[in-house]
Parts: C-alpha cells; structure tokens; sequence
C-alpha cells in the first residue's frame, strides 16, 4: 500500500538519499505530551492498524511515478528507483501492549530503523495512533462515569468525520469500554455487537390502527394467531384506568407503530416513547402493547427516552412500569431496561449520578466520536539516536524537550497493586528489581533526586515487529477491550478520577539524567 506521508518527509529522505546517509541506524519514539480531556492517562490503540500498514509498506510504480510529478525536477532518477525497493523488513517496533493506560512522555511505540524509513514512517505512526488512542480514552471516560453496569452504545456514525472516523470511533470506543455500536460495517468487519430498533420516523408514519398490516401475531407457544391490535387496543383500556389517563389522549398512529413493529419483532420489541406526550400517550402505548406480547408468551425488551429530563423521567417510567407489573401479576415488568440518548456528553452522565436515575443504557454519538473536550490527542514522533548517538531536541520548554537516547521503560507499582510511577532507563542499564531503591529524576523537577522503592516491576514494550513481520501474536478486539479495563482497574482512584487527578509520575534514571545534562551542556 501507498504509505501515508507529508511532502517533507520525502524531501528529507532524498537529503538523506544524497549524503549517503539513508542506511543509518535511527532510532525514534512515538508519545504524547500532555494527558487528554484534563485526565492523567490515555488508552493506546490503533496498534494493531499500524503493524498491518507496516507490513504493507511500499511504493507501487504508480506512487513512485506521482512522486517524479511532484518532486522537483532536479531529483535524481536513482532516488526513484530507491524508493521502490523500499520495505520495512529492517524495522523493528516495539509496544506498549494495544488497550494498556499510557502517560505523558512515555513512549508508546519505539521504532528502529534506517533513518530513512524510519522518519518516513512518521506521519502513517500519528495518523493511526493518534486518533485510535484520542476516542478510546474519551469511551473509557464514558464508561467510568457510566460505572459498570449500565450498558454504552456508541451511536455516532451519522455524526462523526467521514466514514473512516466513523468505523475508527465504532472499534476504539469499543475497546474504550462501549458495549455495542449502531454501525453495522463496524460490527461485520470488527465483530462488534450492534444494535437498533426504531427512530421517530417509523411512528410518525402511522396515522392509525388500522394501517397496521399484517395484523395477527401467532403466540410462542403455539396456537391459533391473535388479532395484535385488538389486543392491545383492550389492554390499552386497562393500563389507562390505571395510571388515570385519558384514553382518547394516547395516539392511535403511535399505537399502531407499536403494534405493527411487535408484529415483526415480537423478541424484540423496544418503544420509543418520546415521539408525543410520553405520560399520556408513549408509556401507555408501550405498556399495552408489552402486556399484549406477555399475553401471547413473549418480552418487550426495553424503552428509550430520546428528550427532556432524561433522568428524572426514567424515575417516572420506572414507577409507572412497576405498578403495571405489580397490578397485573408481571413481575418482569418492573425490571424492563430503560435506554437513553439525546446529544449525551460527560456533563450529561455526571448529572444522572448526582440525580439518580433509572437508566440501564445510553446510547453516545458526536460527543463520543468528535472528542469535542479535545479533538486531538497531540502525539508527536521524535528522533531519539542517530548512528549510535543519542539526539535531544532543546527547548525552553521543558515539556517540549525530547528525552536522548534508547530506553527501556519499566512500570513501577506500590504494595496496593498500582502503578506509581513509568521509570525511563538507558536500554543497556540493569533492569530495577522489586524491593530495591532506586534514585530517580522525575521529569518537571529534573534538578532534585527522589528515592523510591517498588512493590513490583514491569517492563512496559514488547517487540511487535521484526524483519518485516509481525512476531506477537495479536489479541482480538474483545481481548484488547477485556485488557484496558484490567489496565484501568489497576490505576488509583487518585490517578482514575477525571477531573483534577493526582499527577502520575514519569522519572529517568541516575545514568538517563546524567546523558541529558551531557547534551545539554553540549548544545550551549
């Protein structure tokens, strides 16, 4: 496949091409610099995506002859013909496992290569990271607001940017801790679970009762076929006297919705009930029809609220769904789950928890798949060694300057069983054992020196990719989301809470921090 890279990389490649620099050894590293939304930590992903891309790398003659069009003219034709044997078969990458809680400055890949390739790789590495790891870590804070419990349905397909966006936002909000997706091309092509019953528009198509077609519905268990609609018109009569409703009040086009749609999912018959009033006309509606089907052996599967107080109606549905079950002798009735949506955001959750609510499931579209709290994760790609050497980008900004060198990144936990803090060590130092003191710089108080001692320690990258394949084998996409909520559940609530968390800490080693003040010295 085509590589996905800017102009720039290309004009340095021919730069390197020409010094006779292009087969160097290179080494680079692929992290973000501050944590999303406000948060402390973010999900990688898109992991995966780039070992497939990896793997294909190549420049076809038709991308090598759009090159020569676009280049100036004075490129050499050698450079062309270079290009086309280029591949990825001495590139190595290793990972961060694809679903684990990543931090601020701490790689997530680490590649090495020719210089060449390696940079050229840069802007295929962002794109598929990037937003991969933006919109899980945006699912994960859904889903830890939400608790665990209550069921996410990720629903932003018409919503989101493009259909590219759209199938990524269905995948990664998926493993983020979404339990389902509306997207059918996501859930064939990844396996999701997908779900959907009816819009406004199905009601609002029917007038009556009698558009209802066909009108007879054979009972689970056998027997002759039952007039629906003449069911649930009686049953409506009942559920009104109930709940001291006008009966003329509930709308018959509303009712024949109902009904024509039990009619052909009679296992799953979901009601939406917000089309009109939903006190007067969509809960008893819903109700008579969900009695009717209990009549003839089946379960209405739910109710969907798609307006208003979402909270506080659920409070008022679930009441009026538990009288009906306790009056007439239903007791599933009262259990029957309640679905939201209506542009939901993290504002949206927070007020469900403070109010209290009855909702079991919410559905999640452009606040989700947009990441409008932040619509870019911001990683960056940054040269690490050249030929044996380490290099160092040197700023003022002590945030924007790269850390030199090839490392090994450890994981350090306390006896609780949480990480404390990501350890950056030369790749050739000893590797830190449990129970021993470590001095450590940590990155934002570089000057000082800390001691710390480990519960528990743990080598952060795998080797994915080697020699042109991939040498791990790969989890599947349920693997990955069953993973990230184990990584998450280990964090600590201080480090877990969304707004204004405790700052995790990144630290470098004694022989890391002593490399950086070399280069630095050096660079004045």
């Amino acid at each position: 496949m085509a590589p996905l890279a800017d102009l720039y990389q290309l004009t340095m490649a021919y730069g390197h091409w020409r010094a006779g620099r292009h087969r160097v050894p290179a080494a680079a590293e692929l992290f973000f610099r501050r944590g999303p939304f406000g948060g402390v930590f973010a999900l990688g992903a898109g992991l995966a995506e780039v070992l497939r891309c990896l793997r294909a790398f190549r420049f076809s003659a038709a991308d090598v002859a759009y090159l020569r069009s676009v280049l100036p003219s004075t490129t050499e034709d050698a450079f062309f013909d270079y290009l086309a044997t280029l591949d990825t078969s001495e590139v190595t990458v290793s990972a961060v496992p694809e679903g684990s809680v990543i931090f601020a400055r701490v790689p997530f890949l680490q590649v090495k290569g020719p210089l060449l390739v390696v940079q050229l790789l840069e802007t295929m590495l962002l794109c598929l990271v990037n937003y991969a790891s933006l919109v899980a870590t945006n699912a994960t804070r859904f889903r830890l607001l939400a608790g665990p419990n209550v069921k996410l349905m990720e629903m932003g397909l018409r919503r989101a940017q493009g259909p590219d966006g759209a199938l990524s936002a269905s995948k990664y909000s998926y493993i983020g801790g979404f339990d389902c997706t509306s997207n059918i091309l996501a859930g064939k092509l990844y396996g999701i679970p997908v779900r959907g019953t009816i819009a406004h528009s199905f009601i609002m198509s029917f007038t009556s009762l009698e558009e209802v077609q066909p009108r007879e519905l054979l009972p689970l268990a056998g027997g002759k076929p039952v007039d629906l609609p003449a069911l649930a018109e009686s049953w409506l009569q009942r559920v009104c006297e109930l709940l001291q409703t006008p009966p003329e009040k509930a709308n018959r086009g509303e009712l024949g919705a109902f009904v024509s749609y039990a009619i052909t999912f009679p296992c799953d018959f979901q009601g939406l009930l917000d089309t009109y009033c939903i006190r007067r006309s969509g809960l008893p509606n819903f109700c008579a029809v969900a009695l009717a089907l209990h009549q003839l052996g089946y379960r209405a599967i739910g109710v969907r609220l798609d307006s208003g107080d979402l909270a506080q109606q659920s409070k008022e549905i679930r009441r009026v769904l538990r009288a009906c079950g306790a009056h007439f002798q239903v007791p599933w009735f009262e259990t029957i789950p309640i679905a939201v949506s209506n542009d939901i955001s993290e504002q949206s959750l927070e007020e469900f928890s403070r109010e209290g609510s009855e909702i079991n499931m919410i559905g999640v579209g452009t606040n989700l798949v947009t990441c409008p709290l932040q619509p870019s994760l911001g990683c960056v790609y940054k040269l690490v060694e050249v030929n044996g050497s380490p290099c160092l980008k040197l700023t003022e900004d002590e945030e924007k300057m790269t850390i030199p060198g090839t490392k090994t990144i450890y994981r350090l936990y306390d006896a609780a069983g949480h990480p404390f803090m990501d350890l950056m060590a030369l790749e050739d130092e000893p590797s830190p054992s449990a129970g021993q003191e470590l001095v450590v710089h940590v990155l934002g108080q570089l000057g000082e020196t800390s001691k710390v001692v480990p519960t528990n320690v743990e080598a952060l990258h795998r080797m994915y990719f080697k020699d042109g394949q991939v040498c791990e084998p790969l989890p599947s996409l349920s693997e990955v989301r069953s993973h990230a909520q184990v990584s998450l559940s280990l964090l600590s609530p201080a480090h877990r809470q969304l707004h204004e968390p405790q700052p995790y800490l990144v630290a470098m080693t004694e022989r890391l921090h002593q490399l950086l003040a070399e280069l630095r010295q050096a660079s004045q």
